[in-house]
């Protein structure tokens, strides 16, 4: 992590360290959380810090969180707004390019398995009532579709926790790039 990564990070004025971090996740829950815990000593700091901030969000700032995140399989692009979650057009492009990069092991070619995705979304959605959230990267389109029917067997309240854990490692991720200057 550069140094000066993380200097510019604590050194920002409140605000804008808060719309950067709504870039990461889209819960001003966190991102308010995230900016009063500054300054922080390193990377890894910030990263245990997102990961008890996630445990203890509202389910009103999960939703939030999911709100900012496209389907697995679908790539919203930077023009793109979710319908539920009003956010910039800055932060669209970013969160757009984190969320192709996250799940490029998707391949768009592979219509099969993009189609079993799309139909899996959609049935997830309907027994939990949110978007599948995964931690996409690194993985591939089967790998993607094998871990959500095995999803589909929680319980709702289980599900939730699944959810938050999946959200603490995009997050560790994001905020990792953040911090490294790689966004």
């Amino acid at each position: 992590m550069g140094k000066d990564q993380l200097t510019w990070f604590n050194q920002l004025p409140a605000r804008a360290a808060q719309q950067t971090l709504l870039d990461c996740c889209s819960a001003p829950g966190w991102a308010d959380q995230m900016t009063a815990g500054r300054p922080y000593a390193s990377a890894a700091d910030a990263i245990e810090r997102s990961g008890a901030i996630v445990a203890a969000l509202s389910a009103a700032d999960l939703a939030k969180a999911l709100a900012g995140h496209p389907r697995i399989g679908e790539r919203r692009d930077a023009r793109q707004a979710s319908p539920s979650q009003p956010i910039t057009s800055h932060q669209r492009a970013r969160a757009a390019g984190w969320s192709r990069q996250e799940q490029s092991g998707v391949d768009a070619g592979d219509t099969a398995t993009t189609r079993a995705l799309a139909e899996g979304n959609l049935e997830y959605e309907r027994r939990f009532g949110h978007i599948y959230l995964v931690c996409a990267s690194g993985r591939t389109g089967q790998e993607l579709l094998a871990l959500l029917h095995g999803r589909l067997g929680n319980e709702p309240e289980d599900e939730w926790q699944v959810v938050r854990t999946e959200l603490q490692k995009i997050n560790a991720l994001r905020l990792q790039r953040l911090l490294d200057g790689a966004w």
